[in-house]
């Protein structure tokens, strides 16, 4: 483990792609400062936070020590990983099979399970077209997770990035509408992860930022904003 003097600076808002990051930030206990990003503020579009966010979307990090910022949540985690040698393996192969599972959830499980709350809970309408597609493509990703947790503890064999990138939006289920009891598998890890006391403090940590008034509509930018 790598112990870093520097203090990085985290702008994020508690959505699952803001909590990835503040999940590590805590398991690590390496020093770090939080900046809150409204996004149903639109602050995310500030130019302050735009020159550190090309993309005008939460999370960004800004490691001063090292002269780097970065934005795109399993980008910023898999520098955070690499440069404190902390929940990524050492060896190619099995730094490969953390890699693959963290670019699933930022390719497949994140944009489908973030349309599925949406399109459940917060769409102007319901619409049947939608719902059922991303539905039933929310079905097969948690298939393809319950399939793989049934021989590795973790999802790709120990603790790593690769669970801190999926918990957060697998930990929304309800919303998706599934239900736990049909993958036992999934259930299970996540209750192990739930349980971590690092990731209890960045939960905690996260609905400290938010406003005891949010709305519907600030609860439904999370899905179109976030």
């Amino acid at each position: 483990m790598t112990t870093l003097c520097g203090t990085v600076d985290y702008y994020y808002w508690p959505t699952p792609n803001g909590q990835k990051v503040a999940i590590f930030l805590e398991e690590t206990g390496q020093p770090y400062i939080a900046h809150p990003v409204n996004i149903s503020k639109g602050e995310q579009f500030s130019l302050a936070f735009t020159r550190i966010s090309p993309n005008q979307r939460i999370p960004a990090l800004v490691d001063s020590e090292a002269d780097v910022s970065l934005f795109e949540s399993g980008a910023i985690l898999l520098y955070l990983a690499q440069r404190y040698g902390q929940f990524i393996p050492l060896d190619n192969k099995g730094a490969a099979g953390v890699t693959q599972w963290l670019f699933w959830q930022a390719a497949n499980l994140g944009p489908i399970l973030g349309q599925t709350v949406y399109f459940l809970n917060y769409a102007p309408e319901q619409v049947p077209l939608p719902i059922e597609r991303f539905t039933k493509e929310t079905q097969r990703l948690y298939g393809v997770l319950e399939q793989q947790l049934a021989d590795h503890p973790y999802v790709a064999g120990e603790y790593s990035i690769a669970d801190m990138a999926i918990f957060p939006w697998v930990l929304q289920h309800d919303k998706q509408g599934m239900v736990l009891d049909e993958y036992p598998n999934v259930a299970a890890w996540l209750r192990k992860i739930s349980e971590r006391p690092a990731v209890v403090r960045a939960y905690v940590k996260g609905e400290e930022m938010r406003p005891s008034n949010q709305t519907d509509e600030d609860r439904k930018k999370l899905y179109t904003l976030g």
